[in-house]
């Protein structure tokens, strides 16, 4: 069980048991007695109040009100989410958009102003429109998991991106990019990066990348996307 799952887990099991013990915690989530003080000193610094009586009869106690899961959840996390209700609005689906934006905008108050600071970042990157009527829709993938966080991480740092990339005729190659943009065409999204090989913008459909992984090294310098120009492409682009 990893940091994440067992955090998850003992807050489940002191939100079901009212009270338990240390013992009992790590027995529970298959831990050591001090490792799960280190994790309830995590839980305690990411917001949660937890109590503890020594003596017969007490335990750790998890106060119901100090439960804000939306405190834990990471930029990516937020960012996901934010992208997530953009690209249901920019397909003219998402009939309660206000109280989705309320939802966002109390979920954004939660957190911490380096993260905020993050977000707003990403948000910067961020462009949504409408897919073009002309554009193949009829292949569409699932998207790698792992692209957001791998997408954030070289976003924000300025790290190169690698990845493999099949293109519209299923001919495969390694890719090494400056992610720059994120375009969204729903139901199509899109990785727009400069690829230095290439000496160009290239758009990459997010179904068709696999096996991203962040290249340590030398920053990029960002980039002016020139959106103006061609925000919806339908064609294939270059390779």
């Amino acid at each position: 069980m990893n940091i994440r799952s067992r955090h998850d887990a003992i807050v489940r099991i002191l939100r079901r048991n009212g009270t338990s013990t240390v013992n009992d915690l790590a027995e529970e989530v298959g831990a050591s007695r001090r490792t799960v003080l280190r994790d309830i000193g995590a839980l305690r610094d990411q917001g949660f109040v937890i109590h503890s009586e020594s003596g017969r009869g007490g335990g750790l106690q998890l106060e119901p009100e100090s439960v804000q899961t939306t405190a834990r959840l990471s930029v990516t996390e937020v960012f996901a989410l934010l992208i997530s209700v953009a690209a249901v609005r920019a397909a003219r689906s998402l009939p309660f958009s206000d109280l989705a934006d309320a939802g966002l905008a109390k979920i954004e108050r939660t957190l911490a102003a380096d993260k905020v600071r993050d977000l707003r970042r990403l948000l910067d990157c961020l462009y949504v429109g409408q897919v073009s009527p002309k554009q193949d829709i009829s292949n569409i993938g699932s998207i790698d998991s792992g692209l957001l966080p791998a997408f954030e991480t070289s976003f924000l740092q300025r790290l190169h991106l690698r990845f493999r990339y099949r293109d519209a005729k299923g001919v495969e190659t390694i890719r090494k990019i400056e992610p720059q943009a994120m375009l969204i065409l729903p139901p199509l999204w899109y990785l727009v990066a400069w690829d230095a090989a290439r000496e160009g913008f290239r758009h990459f459909r997010m179904d068709r990348i696999s096996k991203p992984e962040i290249v340590e090294g030398t920053q990029f310098r960002r980039r002016h996307v020139p959106f103006e120009d061609d925000v919806c492409p339908f064609n294939e682009m270059p390779r």
